[in-house]
């Protein structure tokens, strides 16, 4: 008697980029982190990690942290990076991934992650 196949099980291809942002952001301490799948909506990018610092000086630190690793690790740089001079929004574009750094407070009152509520959303938290 032969065996039946069994169909594959198809998962979400892994993404190094975010898995590494991710990872930074979480070893640096930022908060409220949020992986936004915008694939599928007429969106700016595949995705939008965005996170949180309690303060001006942690968001500064994020961004500088995400580009050193990133660039070590794999070699990519960001395409642009915008908000670093006041840091309460810093805006990284690795193409395919915008990087949302917030000062806690200007998040509130931007709210993107309601902007883009239609999003899959897949949220980390500090252990």
């Amino acid at each position: 008697m032969a065996k039946e196949k069994k169909p594959a099980v198809k998962k979400a291809p892994k993404d190094p980029l975010n898995e590494l942002i991710i990872a930074t952001i979480l070893d640096k301490k930022g908060d409220h982190i949020n992986l936004l799948d915008l694939r599928g909506l007429d969106g700016p990018a595949d995705y939008f990690i965005v996170c949180e610092a309690d303060n001006i000086t942690l968001t500064k630190a994020l961004s500088d942290h995400i580009y050193r690793e990133v660039k070590t690790k794999l070699g990519v740089t960001p395409n642009h990076t915008e908000g670093e001079a006041q840091a309460k929004w810093i805006l990284m574009d690795y193409f395919t991934t915008l990087v949302h750094i917030f000062y806690r407070d200007t998040r509130k009152y931007y709210e993107i992650d309601q902007l883009w509520s239609d999003a899959k959303t897949v949220e980390f938290h500090q252990v």
